[in-house]
Order: structure tokens, then sequence, then C-alpha cells
């Protein structure tokens, strides 16, 4: 599942990955915030948190997370992607350039770092 994060600036859509992440997250709780940001402003910031709670995507959401990452291409400014996960973090560093807008990727052990670099 997808849980919103609390606490952070308006301008910023914070998720975290918890137990098993399926395309109905993205439908029903990623995509309805990110939307609910974009219609006050021209550009969103994301905190993607994949950390201890969580265990794996299926397909669906896979592809529901490509599509989340490229669609609006103007509307992102920043993404902070927050994961130990090595081949998440692999993936990122070999693909993050296709996502536009701002990438930083951050150890679930610099958490408080990502949240200021996305909300500054």
């Amino acid at each position: 599942m997808i849980e919103l994060i609390e606490g952070l600036p308006e301008s910023v859509v914070g998720l975290e990955g918890v137990g098993e992440i399926t395309a109905e997250d993205y439908e029903k709780v990623a995509m309805p915030a990110i939307e609910r940001v974009r219609e006050g402003r021209e550009k969103v910031r994301l905190l993607y948190v994949l950390g201890e709670r969580f265990e794996k995507y299926t397909a669906g959401a896979m592809w529901d997370d490509t599509k989340l990452g490229l669609s609006h291409p103007f509307s992102w400014e920043k993404i902070a992607v927050v994961t130990d996960e090595g081949s998440m973090r692999a993936m990122l560093k070999g693909f993050g350039w296709l996502v536009p807008g701002e990438v930083k990727l951050y150890s679930v052990a610099e958490l408080e770092d990502a949240k200021a670099w996305v909300s500054a």
C-alpha cells in the first residue's frame, strides 16, 4: 500500500510504500494526492520513501510508477527518493535522468535530509 506522509509543505507530496504496492494504490492514493497539489501550482515536489516497511511492487504498480514519473513532464520540480533497496537504487541511477525535474536519491538514514531538500 501507499501511505501519505503528513507534515510537509503544501507543495510537497509525501508517499511511503508499505508492504506490497499495487496499481490500485497509485490510482487511489498517489495520483489523487499529486493532482490535488498540481491544481494550485505549476510545479510539484515529491518525497517517495521505500524504507524498511516496503516489501515489493506488483507488475501493475511498476507500470503505474513509470507512468506517474513521466506524466505531466513539466510539472515535476524536485523528486527525492529515499530507499536502501539495491535494485531500486540501481534503477533510479540508471534511468533517473528520464524523469523530468531534479531527482535525488537518499538512503533511509538520510530521510530528514531528503525532506529538507525537497521542501526547500
